[in-house]
């Protein structure tokens, strides 16, 4: 075949190799800040989104829980940002509700973000995120799902059930499975916060009989109700041992113990190792958390959201979070 003929060929192929070496640098993983690593995030961007995307997150406010959730956003936010993505945070107020939910999501929705996050909790919320999935638009479940099913694009998150039989089973060890336990609630009819109730009290009926219940109390996971209930049953029960608190107040129950001079003869397990509850872990009126990294959760969610929505990558319809036990001054372990 004459040299001529070569050519082209020849410079077609360098032009494929060329354009197939700017496509792979495009789409190279990009390194997480430091920072959000130091957090506990894994999730890596796949490379700058080829058309603009937004992505909401749902979330509520009022606790110190809330404000983790909210630092991953805006973390989370800033590292997408060059990336063409941007995250809006749909802040939804103080009180959980699926109403509250479902009007959030109805508005996202309307404004046709590419993909949603957020905490549904609720089966009243399973119609609104089933129909949001019916127009197109993914939605990523993280903390807490309902308990009902919806067709989310992914859920994530700790086994509210297996979470709630560990803090039961340790509990129980803890105070030589007999003994007088308060429970503290957060919503009634909140998939996460019942789960993570009746593993704990369904194991002590099934296997530890000794252990008398007081509660559960529904807090509205409002700290400052936590505090209020813990102090009243410590009034009423001078042998209580354990609080147990399943959603927000955990540090609250921990102060209502402080308060009342019980450290050392009353010890608070619940859930999220955060900065304001270290003082009560070192000093002994938090026996145990259960970590449910919130700030991880949604910081990996919306990366994962950005990437399916950019790149077409997949991810597990359930990715359960692990939960970790960090452990109080006076926990035996």
């Amino acid at each position: 075949m004459p040299a001529v003929s070569r050519r082209p060929v020849h410079f077609l192929s360098l032009l494929t190799l060329a354009l197939c070496a700017a496509a792979s640098l495009a789409r190279a993983d990009v390194a997480l800040p430091a920072a959000a690593r130091a957090r506990g995030a894994t999730v890596e961007a796949k490379g700058p989104a080829p058309k603009h995307l937004r992505i909401a997150v749902l979330t509520y406010q009022g606790s110190s829980f809330w404000q983790q959730l909210e630092d991953g956003t805006q973390a989370v936010t800033a590292y997408l940002k060059p990336l063409n993505t941007e995250v809006v945070e749909v802040p939804l107020g103080t009180s959980l509700s699926a109403e509250i939910f479902d009007a959030g999501l109805d508005g996202v929705m309307t404004k046709q973000f590419n993909g949603a996050v957020g905490v549904p909790i609720f089966d009243g919320t399973v119609s609104k995120v089933n129909e949001a999935i019916g127009d197109g638009m993914p939605f990523y479940s993280v903390i807490a799902d309902s308990k009902m099913r919806s067709k989310r694009t992914v859920s994530m998150g700790m086994q509210a059930s297996d979470a709630g039989r560990a803090a039961g089973d340790f509990i129980a060890k803890q105070i030589g499975a007999e003994g007088k336990v308060l429970v503290i609630t957060g919503v009634l009819g909140a998939a996460q916060h019942d789960a993570r109730m009746n593993g704990a009290m369904d194991l002590w009926k099934q296997k530890y009989p000794k252990i008398k219940i007081i509660g559960p109390f529904e807090s509205k996971d409002d700290a400052a109700t936590v505090y209020s209930q813990a102090t009243d049953a410590i009034g009423s029960n001078p042998d209580l041992k354990v609080i147990y608190v399943t959603a927000n107040g955990s540090e609250a129950a921990a102060k209502a113990v402080r308060d009342a001079k019980a450290t050392g003869h009353i010890g608070v397990v619940g859930y999220d190792d955060l900065p304001e509850k270290a003082q009560y872990k070192q000093d002994g009126e938090i026996l145990a958390l259960l970590d449910q990294a919130p700030y991880r959760q949604v910081f990996d969610a919306v990366v994962m959201m950005h990437n399916q929505q950019a790149f077409g990558q997949t991810y597990p319809a359930d990715i359960v979070i692990p939960s970790p036990i960090a452990y109080g001054k006076y926990a035996h372990h």
